[in-house]
């Protein structure tokens, strides 16, 4: 997707957001999340519900979805759209609400490329950075803690900095 060279996306938090909806969407887990030069490729679990004779029964699938720069400016667009209108579904949901706090911490990094996964909430990224040798690989671990730290800060975030108040 390359985010921070030249596209008119340039925000983490939105793109993840988005596609996190997505997946909610599929009710997909334990998530493979790789960036390519035109979207993403993500790899994952989706459990399909079925009724069966006396028992609610569900049978897991691995999916692989190929998510092209159109398909995730056209999630957003929906996203913004539904969030404008009032009827986004609210709170937001698992991938959603996660997603969008770790492309927070991304965007302040401006990562060339991202590759993570996810396992019962907590996330490994390895990311692609410049620096004054050139691009260096870094490993980012956020836990489920970390996780729940960022959803919880993240409301204070949005309203930004308060102004200092007189003495």
């Amino acid at each position: 997707m390359r985010i921070y060279e030249g596209s008119p996306r340039q925000d983490w938090e939105e793109v993840l957001r988005s596609v996190g909806a997505y997946l909610d969407d599929r009710g997909m887990r334990g998530v493979v999340f790789i960036e390519t030069d035109n979207g993403f490729i993500i790899q994952g679990t989706s459990v399909a519900s079925s009724t069966g004779t006396g028992e609610s029964m569900g049978q897991s699938s691995r999916e692989t979805l190929t998510l092209h720069d159109d398909d995730v400016s056209k999630f957003m667009d929906e996203a913004i759209a539904r969030r404008g209108s009032g009827t986004d579904p609210a709170p937001p949901r698992h991938y959603e609400s996660q997603l969008r706090v770790i492309g927070r911490y991304l965007d302040e990094q401006h990562p060339r490329d991202i590759f993570f996964f996810e396992l019962d909430g907590a996330y490994i990224a390895r990311v692609s950075v410049a620096g004054q040798s050139g691009l260096k690989q870094e490993l980012i671990e956020f836990t489920r803690e970390d996780v729940a730290d960022m959803l919880a800060k993240a409301p204070e975030l949005r309203r930004g900095p308060t102004p200092a108040e007189p003495a």
